[in-house]
C-alpha cells in the first residue's frame, strides 16, 4: 500500500512545485523505495493538446499517447520512471467523466453536486496504482486560494482521512520574497498562504519555501512557530544555476529526511546519491562548449521546447561540454538570409510545429545546414522541412508543400509531399482519421515501432535496428516520393514496420544530417542522454573544431 505526498503550492505560481516533487521523487528512490509522480490540474481544458505553446508551454506525450502538463516531463527526467495516461488529469477530464456517468445513468437519478461526484472521481483517480509503488507523489496545479482547485483539495482532504492515519503528508511550496530596502526576508505571505490552506481543512506537515538565498534560523523558527510545522520541516528551497543540482540541494537541506520523519519512517534507509553527484559533475566541470541554433517559432517562450532544451544538455553531459543554445525565429529568414545568423553555430536544430508561419524560415534552416555540412537535427515538423527542401533543390520539386498550409483556398498548385495522415496501425488496430475531425487526442500520439536501415547513421548511433519512440503529429512525409529523393542522397533510414511511413531520413553525404518524425527529446534524461541527442552534440563538439 502506497504512502501519499500531496504537494501544493501558495502565495505565487511557477515556484518550481513540478521541480520540487521531481527531486523528491528522485531522493526517496535513492533510499531504495519505488514511487509514482502524478499531476492534477484544475484547468477546464481536457487535456494541454490544444493549447497553445504561449499559453501552457511544451505538451509532454507518454508512451501510452496522453498529452499531459510539461512538469510530467521533470517526473521522468528525474526518476526515470515513465508516465502514464493515469499520471495526469484536470478539472476538465474529471467533469467529463462525471458528465459521461450522469448520462449513462450511472448515477441512479441523483443530484450532481462537487462534494461527492467530482471528489470521489478524484479520490478514485488518486488510488490508480496505489499498491504498485512505496509513494505516489501527487502534485496539485495553481496555487492555495484560486477557485478552480479547491475540488481538488477537498478531495486530497477526505482522501487523507480515509486513509489510515500516517498514510499521506502535505508538502507546502511558498514564497519568501527578499525587500531589498528593508533587508528583510519575509515570512508574512507564506503565514497568510498556510492559513488558506489550513481554513479548507489541510495542515502542511512540511514547508518548502523558495527564497534567494538561505534561511536565517530565526525565520525558521519563526515559519515553525505561526504555520505549526516543526523547524527541522521548514526546507529553504534556493535558486540554483541548474535544475539537475536540486536533488542534492534538497538532500542538504534534509526534504527526503523530513519526510520519512513525517511518515515515521525508521531507521531511514541511507541514500545512494552517486547517479546525482556524477550528474552534478558533469554540469559544473565541463571540457568545452558548443554552440546550437535551435531555429523555431514559439522561440519567445522557452517552455515551449523545454524537453529539447533539456535533452541537448544531457548531450552535453554525455559529451563533457557546455551546450548553449540560442533562440532563433524561424521567421526572419523569411526576410532575411539565414547565413550570418547561423555561421557561428557547431549545429542546428530545427524543432516541431504547427501551422504555416516560419515554415519557410525553417526550409532555409535545413538548406544551410545541409549545403555547409554543418550537424542537423530535424524533429517532427524540421524532418518535414527538410524533406521539402531536398525535394525542391534536390530532387526538382520546385512546388514541393505539405497538406497541412498547402491546402488553402487561394493557394497556387502544389506537390503534396507532406499529407494529412488518415489512417495507421496502432498495435493490432488500424485507426482512421479525417481532416474535419476534432483536434483533441487525434494525432499519431504515444510510442510506435521503427525498424532502422542496417549500415545507416541513425542504427550506429542506436546500436540496434529496432527501436521505440513517441509521436505527435497529424500529418506525414509521402512514401511515394523516396525513389526520387534517395537517387538524390536523401536516405529514408527509419521505416515504420508495415514499411509504409517514414520515421527517419538522413543525408548520405553528410557529417551528421539527421530529421526524425517522433519526439526524442521526451525520453532523454540527465543520467541516461537520448543516443540521438548525445551523438548530435558529439559532431557539434567535432565540427567546433573545424571552425
Amino acid at each position: 500500500m502506497a504512502r501519499f505526498i500531496f504537494i501544493t503550492g501558495g502565495v505565487v505560481s511557477s515556484l518550481g512545485k513540478g521541480l520540487a516533487s521531481a527531486a523528491l521523487g528522485a531522493l526517496l528512490q535513492a533510499r531504495g523505495f519505488t514511487v509514482r509522480l502524478r499531476k492534477l490540474d484544475p484547468y477546464l481544458n481536457v487535456d494541454p493538446g490544444t493549447m497553445s505553446p504561449f499559453e501552457h508551454g511544451e505538451v509532454f506525450v507518454t508512451d501510452d499517447g496522453a498529452e499531459t502538463d510539461l512538469d510530467l516531463g521533470h517526473y521522468e527526467r528525474f526518476t526515470g520512471v515513465a508516465a502514464r495516461k493515469t499520471d495526469s488529469v484536470s478539472s476538465g477530464r474529471i467533469y467529463s467523466n462525471v458528465l459521461e456517468k450522469e448520462r449513462r445513468g450511472d448515477y441512479l437519478g441523483k443530484t450532481i453536486q462537487v462534494i461527492p461526484h467530482v471528489t470521489n472521481e478524484i479520490k478514485d483517480f488518486i488510488s490508480i496504482g496505489e499498491d504498485e509503488v512505496d509513494f505516489m507523489l501527487c502534485e496539485i496545479g495553481g496555487t492555495v486560494g484560486d477557485i478552480e482547485g479547491l475540488p481538488f483539495f477537498e478531495a486530497i482532504r477526505q482522501f487523507s482521512q480515509e486513509k489510515p492515519r500516517g498514510q499521506c503528508v502535505f508538502m507546502h511550496l511558498t514564497l519568501l520574497p527578499y525587500i531589498k530596502a528593508s533587508g528583510e526576508l519575509k515570512t508574512k505571505p507564506t503565514q497568510h498562504s498556510v492559513k488558506e490552506l489550513r481554513s479548507i481543512g489541510l495542515a502542511p506537515d512540511i514547508l518548502v519555501c523558495r527564497s534567494e538565498g538561505p534561511i536565517p534560523q530565526k525565520e525558521r523558527e519563526k515559519l515553525a512557530l505561526f504555520c505549526n510545522v516543526r523547524p527541522d520541516a521548514v526546507i529553504a528551497a534556493q535558486d540554483l544555476k541548474s535544475i539537475y543540482e536540486a536533488p542534492l540541494a534538497y538532500h542538504r537541506e534534509g526534504l527526503d529526511q523530513a519526510v520519512l520523519d513525517a511518515f515515521q519512517i525508521s531507521p531511514a534507509p541511507k541514500p545512494e546519491l552517486s547517479r546525482w553527484e556524477d550528474v552534478a559533475d558533469r554540469i559544473h566541470n565541463p571540457e568545452g562548449e558548443v554552440r546550437v541554433a535551435i531555429v523555431g517559432k514559439y522561440t519567445q517562450l522557452e517552455d515551449a521546447y523545454k524537453s529539447i532544451a533539456e535533452a541537448l544538455t544531457h548531450g552535453g553531459m554525455a559529451n563533457r561540454v557546455r551546450v548553449t543554445a540560442d533562440w532563433i525565429d524561424a521567421e526572419i529568414f523569411e526576410r532575411e538570409d539565414p547565413a550570418p545568423y547561423l555561421e557561428e553555430f557547431d549545429a542546428i536544430l530545427v524543432p516541431g510545429g504547427f501551422g504555416e508561419r516560419g515554415t519557410e524560415g525553417k526550409i532555409k534552416a535545413a538548406e544551410f545546414a545541409r549545403t555547409r555540412k554543418v550537424p542537423y537535427l530535424g524533429i517532427c515538423l524540421g524532418m518535414q522541412m527538410a524533406v521539402i527542401e531536398a525535394a525542391r533543390n534536390l530532387a526538382e520539386l520546385g512546388d514541393a508543400g505539405s497538406e497541412e498550409f498547402d491546402h488553402e483556398a487561394g493557394k497556387k498548385r502544389f506537390t503534396p509531399v507532406v499529407y494529412h495522415l488518415k489512417e495507421w496501425v496502432q498495435g493490432n488496430y488500424k485507426v482512421t482519421r479525417k481532416a474535419d475531425d476534432d483536434k483533441g487526442g487525434t494525432m499519431r500520439l504515444g510510442a510506435y515501432d521503427a525498424v532502422l536501415k542496417e549500415g545507416s547513421k541513425v542504427a550506429q548511433v542506436y546500436g540496434s535496428c529496432q527501436i521505440e519512440e513517441r509521436h505527435r503529429h497529424r500529418y506525414e512525409v509521402d512514401i511515394k516520393y523516396r525513389d526520387a529523393l534517395e537517387d538524390k542522397g536523401l536516405v529514408f533510414s527509419g521505416m515504420s514496420p508495415d514499411g509504409r511511413l517514414p520515421e527517419i531520413v538522413e543525408v548520405a553525404d553528410h557529417p551528421w544530417f539527421i530529421g526524425v518524425q517522433f519526439h526524442p527529446e521526451l525520453k532523454s534524461k540527465p543520467f541516461e542522454p537520448h543516443p540521438l541527442f548525445a551523438d548530435f552534440i558529439r559532431a557539434a563538439k567535432e565540427n567546433s573544431r573545424l571552425v
